[in-house]
């Protein structure tokens, strides 16, 4: 390995490449794969070593968003699904038109209406594309279908998932690049870009104790946010982020941003905004690749959240988890001490995720609501207690509970109200599971055009610079549907590839 790794490096220092992509997870593959269908000489820099490497997509469940009108759209992208899934499964659809619905909406309607467009009209083809790499793809039975009448009903807008979660989707990019004879060098970071006059003409790097310049003819910056930097999400994200835990790769600390910023790259899109979740609250500080995404707790519409006043601070039922989740993360951090503690009653502990019953898992249970109280470490058992009785008071038990849709089974005349799927808190034995803040990744990013061109701060491109995934500013903000972040490193990843291979066969122009 290291003498293959000595050749490619030297290789590289000689400019055998034509196009650099700066990243090892699932955007920087799909640009190096389409980079080199254009008939570009490919060489991917992964900060990480092999063991670690993939970036936030290795820690990843692997859901991913798109959008598709029915069964055949869908057997376009899952086509090994068996008669009996097709049978025994109501795969419903999720229009464009319901894509574009729910990117709005819970963005705020802030989210940039053309990489909007981008997004979900390309989201089909993409995988379909992927697909053609050999990437697989299933459906997401586990933890986005529930068992109503003897058939399984999908929800929120999330149907398949990579096959192997994210290490399979990175292990199967991995292998469809070097079967395309694309070039990785792993322990090698990017810390500069090389610039000749106002274009991108190569990149610095540091592998074992040497700096490096690599030349080429285009870069693709797809290194991931800032969300494993601590400095850089106090003075952005605010006071008290550095107290989060990070869900995924402690390799994702701004270089790419740092990078493109130092040359004039126009950021864009909500730099103090992330994704971030409710996640275990004594997890490690950075994600452990042994235990993946399971330190992540998603149940909570099935139960309640309380802070250590024994309150409620949120609305658990406002709408599927797969439109809540990634902002609760910021609602839990702003508690005092920074936790909280989901609760639930036995009627809905089969409806409890897989990630429930894991080892490394703060949990505590009691056969009375009085002796939970007594045992939700950090909490005030008076409290909690009070919120208890108000909250069983408020539930409208003559509205049907359905975990399948919004079925409007609220509990009222409280603050907060809950608007779906409320239960009383009366069948023991109770369970509670502690969580904290748990950062996936940064909102903030790089302005791009629709070729996912890097534009400097005067609105023109950066010739030779091009950026994909969690570094493209004006997608997301102040919250994200689920499964969108995979899909749009893939998409954006795919054109950023197909753009620079586009540029590096051609003779550059001064601007």
């Amino acid at each position: 390995m290291a003498g293959e790794t000595d050749s490619v490096l030297e290789q590289a220092a000689g400019g055998a490449f034509d196009v650099i992509v700066v990243g090892g997870g699932n955007a920087a593959f799909c640009a190096a794969l389409a980079a080199r269908e254009q008939g570009a000489k490919v060489l991917v820099l992964e900060r990480a070593g092999v063991d670690e490497a993939g970036g936030n997509s290795r820690f990843t469940a692997g859901a991913i968003r798109f959008a598709y009108d029915g069964l055949d759209d869908l057997l376009s992208v899952v086509p090994d699904l068996s008669p009996t899934e097709i049978e025994t499964t109501d795969f419903g659809s999720y229009t464009k038109d319901q894509f574009y619905d729910d990117m709005g909406r819970v963005t705020d309607y802030r989210c940039d209406p053309t990489l909007t467009g981008l997004l979900v009209e390309q989201s089909r083809p993409t995988l379909q594309w992927m697909r053609q790499k050999g990437i697989r793809f299933v459906p997401i039975y586990g933890r986005q279908a529930f068992k109503v009448d003897g058939r399984f009903k999908f929800w929120g807008g999330l149907t398949i998932e990579a096959w192997g979660g994210g290490p399979g989707l990175v292990d199967g990019l991995t292998q469809a690049a070097r079967r395309d004879g694309i070039a990785i060098l792993y322990d090698t970071r990017a810390v500069d870009l090389v610039m000749d006059g106002v274009a991108v003409a190569g990149v610095r790097v540091r592998h074992a104790d040497a700096f490096h310049d690599l030349p080429c003819r285009a870069v693709v910056l797809a290194a991931g946010g800032f969300e494993a930097n601590a400095e850089w999400r106090t003075r952005y994200l605010g006071p008290g982020w550095e107290l989060a835990k990070v869900r995924g790769t402690r390799f994702n600390t701004g270089d790419g941003l740092a990078m493109a910023l130092k040359i004039g790259a126009s950021p864009t899109g909500n730099w103090s905004g992330c994704h971030a979740v409710g996640w275990e609250r004594n997890a490690p500080e950075f994600g452990d690749l042994a235990v993946g995404d399971q330190f992540q707790k998603h149940s909570y519409p099935f139960g309640i959240l309380v802070n250590a006043g024994g309150e409620r601070f949120v609305d658990e039922g406002a709408d599927f988890r797969n439109y809540t989740y990634a902002k609760y993360g910021r609602a839990i951090l702003e508690q005092p001490g920074q936790f909280a503690w989901q609760v639930f009653d036995a009627k809905v502990k089969h409806l409890l995720r897989d990630e429930y019953r894991i080892r490394q898992v703060t949990k505590v249970s009691a056969n009375s609501l009085e002796e939970l109280a007594g045992r939700l470490d950090g909490v005030d058992a008076a409290g909690f207690l009070e919120t208890a009785r108000a909250f069983n008071a408020a539930v409208a038990t003559d509205t049907p509970f359905n975990p399948n849709v919004k079925d409007g089974r609220a509990a009222t005349g409280i603050t907060p109200r809950k608007s779906n799927w409320a239960n009383r808190l009366d069948t023991p034995p109770f369970e509670a599971y502690a969580v904290t803040c748990g950062i996936t990744f940064t909102f903030g990013g790089l302005r791009i055009t629709e070729e996912a061109q890097v534009l400097d701060v005067d609105a023109r491109g950066i010739p030779g610079l091009y950026a994909a995934g969690e570094m493209v500013g004006g997608l997301f903000y102040f919250n994200y549907p689920g499964g969108t972040g995979l899909m749009s490193g893939a998409v954006f990843g795919r054109l950023a590839g197909e753009a620079a291979g586009r540029s590096a066969a051609e003779p550059r122009r001064r601007e």
